[in-house]
């Protein structure tokens, strides 16, 4: 018993370890950004749509942004379209600032900058002459685009070939990070008109930070097929096998902590998907539709849909099918989506993260109740035992195996269950790590506050005070237990608070919180487990 429970409580530190270290690679400081080589020219090259007939050359940053771009601002987003393309190349998320120190600073998700480059680009595979790619240059009516009210926001750009007009207009929602995108292709030559619809994001490879991690957030292309509601696509996966393939609906989209770009085509076609990797680590992924006919002197019509935010999930589901498992909790899915949806039933009543955490960790803890009750039970009659186990060790000294014998005949007598007291910490992993996942992943946490200091429940406590007086609860919690037999075990497992102390000191508010709150109602219950069993051995 004694070295699983051993076994168990370092199976633990190991996790806080795990945890840490990747708490340290997306939050810890971060080494100077990569230095660009020399001679790295402007442009990207020319970058291949994954039609079977399409190339086409990217411009440069100095050549498109000649041509001229659209602002457009809603109450959500503050949009770039480059007329150079007609597609979204800026976007910023206006109610997500960059940090809590740069309130007014906007996170930027897209943007045409080389370092950072992340785009969309949309066009259409055929005669170049009558359907214009991702290069060419759109007309657009007005240069400054403000939502009011309650009213779509609609944005039209012109293109016009050899006896065709194209009207592309984007429609933005209040409240909403989805952009519609609807075509109309206006024939006006005496042939018919034919072509495929393309959209792809390009994105170039963020920089790595230094150090070694266990777990990570992930950023990369993640994908939906009718046969698999998600699947992920690292960048290395496509720089050594750029991938094509068919399915019906479907989506695309490249994917960081707490936000992501999803380009949604029509569900109810068959759609044919790629990826290519591109010099200077430039990704792309995107899909092309069945091919589209207009007849001549006809006037047709055709949407697609992009996603560009945060990964909320109660807005991504009702999106696309399965755009909300963007919001990645690792295996323990199914412990870490019931934990988030409990948190916010508690957040739509109280208003505060912290206190939502709060409430779920007692919800949490009355649900083991009986099964952590019985394990305090044996823990208690545990430690009563402790003066005859002392003594039996006394009597057969090195004799281990006799010790064991005897230990064994007194636990029969006392119908006592030696492993009975390691469920608690058994239980204890899926729930921590589920929750560290949820705080990790979920950007409706993202700079939530609390109270008084603790300003941010995703970010170190400021003042080590929750670290601390975790450390305090798990002291407590230790003599309340019974110690190891073994003198060896019993001075590391002393160690365990201050360790456990240290991890937490870097960890997120939120998580610490937790984890003080379980150990606050973990000691009362086991307090008052071990008054009833001392009692009941008195009388």
């Amino acid at each position: 018993m004694d070295n699983l429970r051993f076994f168990l409580f370092v199976m633990l530190v190991l996790t806080g370890y795990m945890l840490w270290a990747a708490w340290q690679q997306d939050y810890g400081p971060k080494p100077p950004g990569l230095q660009r080589q020399a001679g790295v020219q402007k442009q990207t090259g020319g970058d291949v749509v994954g039609g079977p007939q399409a190339e086409a050359r990217t411009p440069g940053v100095a050549e498109m942004s000649a041509v001229g771009k659209v602002s457009v601002k809603t109450d959500v987003i503050r949009v770039e379209i480059d007329l150079a393309g007609g597609d979204i190349q800026t976007v910023d998320l206006l109610k997500y600032p960059v940090s809590k120190d740069k309130p007014d600073e906007p996170v930027r998700l897209l943007t045409p900058e080389l370092e950072k480059l992340f785009v969309t680009q949309t066009g259409f595979l055929g005669d170049e002459r009558i359907a214009p790619r991702h290069t060419n240059v759109w007309e657009a009516q007005r240069q400054d685009y403000v939502m009011e009210g309650a009213q779509s926001l609609k944005v039209p750009l012109v293109w016009r070939g050899e006896g065709v007009e194209i009207v592309k207009t984007f429609i933005f929602e209040p409240g909403s990070y989805e952009v519609r995108i609807d075509y109309q292709v206006h024939n006006l030559s005496q042939v018919p008109w034919t072509a495929r619809q393309y959209g792809q994001l390009k994105r170039k490879r963020p920089v790595k930070s230094g150090g070694n991690t266990f777990i990570r957030t992930y950023t990369g292309v993640a994908c939906h097929t009718a046969n698999d509601p998600y699947e992920k696509i690292d960048f290395d996966d496509i720089r050594d096998l750029p991938r094509n393939w068919e399915t019906e609906g479907g989506w695309c989209a490249m994917v960081e902590h707490y936000f992501l770009a999803a380009w949604l085509p029509p569900k109810e076609q068959i759609n044919h998907f790629y990826t290519k990797a591109m010099p200077e680590e430039v990704y792309i992924v995107g899909s092309y539709s069945p091919e589209y006919r207009v007849s001549p002197g006809e006037t047709s019509q055709f949407s697609t849909r992009y996603y560009i935010g945060p990964k909320l999930q109660d807005v991504l589901e009702t999106v696309a099918p399965g755009l909300e498992l963007t919001v990645d909790y690792g295996i323990f899915t199914f412990i870490a989506e019931p934990i988030f949806w409990l948190m916010s039933k508690f957040f739509s009543f109280l208003g505060n993260w912290g206190w939502a955490i709060i409430c779920t960790t007692v919800v949490i803890k009355a649900i083991f109740f009986p099964l952590s009750a019985a394990s305090y039970k044996s823990m208690a009659k545990m430690r009563r035992l402790q003066p005859r186990m002392q003594a039996l060790k006394e009597r057969f000294g090195d004799d281990k195996q006799k010790f064991h014998e005897a230990l064994m005949q007194l636990y029969r007598e006392e119908r006592v269950n030696p492993l009975g007291g390691c469920l608690p910490i058994v239980v204890q992993i899926p729930v921590f790590i589920s929750l560290y996942w949820v705080l990790v992943e979920s950007v409706e946490l993202r700079q939530a506050p609390f109270v008084l200091w603790l300003t941010d429940l995703t970010s170190k406590d400021p003042y080590f005070i929750l670290p601390l007086l975790m450390g305090i609860s798990m002291w407590i919690q230790q003599k309340l237990s019974p110690p190891p037999t073994d003198p060896v075990q019993a001075q590391v497992m002393k160690m365990f608070p201050v360790i456990f102390t240290v991890f937490f000191a870097f960890f997120p508010a939120g998580l610490v919180l937790y984890w003080v709150v379980n150990n606050t109602l973990s000691i009362i219950q086991q307090w008052v487990i071990n008054r009833q069993i001392e009692g009941a051995a008195k009388t």
